[in-house]
């Protein structure tokens, strides 16, 4: 007997932890954030606390982009390696992006401290292992490259790694790295935001943009205006349909979480995993004794092809874990789909497209977005009052 279609009320209710109005009449405001998810709740907290008045919308439920498919690795290793990237951007925007990102990190644990958010952040070490022999010169370039500009890292050999029970020929392990929960993060931030007088509102999208002289006025579907005098668009990969520069190439992932374990694998205890691989793996445990890995990225379509290549991904993810771990025994849970983009250099985009319009975007793609947008932090208020900033520079649109 079938008791019931679909989703009822009560579990989502009790899912959700805060709901917020959809807009309902016309607003003016000296910003507004288009994004309600980490990005965006970052940025907001950072703009509040400069002392200035703010408005953000999302057109879903807060929280439930990108952010609530997160798998959440906080690195500061880029998806590109270092000695890589000195060579396609040069050394000073190649170790600052490097550096920062690692700051970002230490930056965010301040600021869950600060709001004394729930959000299970962990300090973890970060291995970066090769599982083919041929990638070992790779690593050893990466090394070298880490060590002269102050990273602490140490190479771990095969049988370092074996005994971890990692099986891998080599890997370069890192002392900055962590886990949390982003979407319990992102909820939290915007409770505190909103206690400090920001004004929410959920599924409200918007459609339209008109500008005039100082003002930017944002038409809703149900046709409410908001007018502010700028606009930071955190919307992630669906800033692309209001960009006119070709910014990102968009990629499916897929990731799963296992069943919990009565107790966490011992390797998955104090450290997080990914791999030299194209695309790579990635593995971190949770703190309710799961692990969640992800990979097997591709060229992004649609998200119906997406989705229907779930199962074909579970097959193959599951296949390449226990290669890489084969003394655990993984029994899947969850899995689900996303889709995330990658830049030609790997880094974010920060700042204004267009110098005669204040629409800022903090889009931080890649495998680091939530470190990149703690490091866009710290220029966002140059690109509002339209002054110098290192980062607007390295990040900018048009580079």
């Amino acid at each position: 007997m079938k008791l019931r279609s679909t989703e009822t009320f009560w579990p989502i209710k009790n899912a959700m932890d805060t709901s917020y109005p959809s807009l309902d009449a016309d607003i003016t405001t000296p910003i507004l954030i288009i994004g309600g998810g980490i990005t965006g709740a970052l940025i907001a907290y950072k703009l509040l606390s400069e002392g200035k008045k703010v408005v953000l919308v999302d057109k879903r439920d807060i929280c439930n982009g990108s952010t609530a498919a997160s798998t959440a690795l906080l690195q500061y290793e880029i998806d590109i390696s270092l000695h890589e990237l000195i060579e396609k951007r040069g050394f000073d925007c190649a170790v600052s992006s490097y550096k920062n990102c690692e700051k970002a990190i230490f930056d965010l644990k301040k600021i869950v401290d600060t709001i004394k958010s729930d959000c299970q952040f962990e300090f973890k070490k970060s291995i970066y292992f090769c599982s083919f022999k041929k990638d070992i010169p790779f690593l050893q370039r990466e090394l070298k490259a880490r060590k002269e500009n102050g990273f602490k890292v140490k190479w771990l050999e095969e049988i370092d790694l074996k005994k971890q029970g990692l099986n891998a020929f080599a890997a370069i392990e890192s002392e900055s790295g962590a886990i949390m929960d982003p979407y319990r993060l992102a909820h939290d931030l915007l409770k505190y935001c909103k206690q400090k007088g920001m004004q929410i509102f959920d599924r409200t999208n918007i459609t339209e943009f008109q500008y005039q002289k100082e003002k930017i006025i944002a038409i809703t579907e149900n046709g409410f205006a908001i007018t502010a005098e700028d606009i930071i668009h955190c919307s992630g990969y669906e800033s692309t349909e209001t960009l006119t520069e070709k910014v990102v190439d968009l990629k499916s992932t897929y990731a799963l979480a296992s069943e919990s374990f009565i107790e966490i694998p011992e390797v998955f205890k104090n450290a997080i995993y990914w791999n030299t691989s194209e695309p790579y793996l990635y593995f971190r445990g949770t703190s309710d004794n799961r692990i969640i890995m992800g990979g097997g990225d591709e060229e992004f379509h649609n998200a119906e092809k997406r989705d229907k290549l779930l199962h074909r991904k579970e097959t193959y993810l599951l296949k390449q874990f226990q290669k890489c771990f084969p003394n655990i025994n993984y029994k899947l849970d969850y899995s689900w789909a996303g889709t995330f983009g990658e830049t030609q250099d790997a880094l974010p985009y920060f700042g204004k497209p267009n110098p005669r319009k204040n629409e800022h975007y903090v889009l931080g793609f890649g495998g680091n977005g939530i470190t990149f947008s703690v490091m866009a932090m710290n220029s966002i208020m140059a690109s509002l009052n339209d002054s110098q900033h290192p980062d607007l520079e390295f990040y900018k649109f048009n580079r």
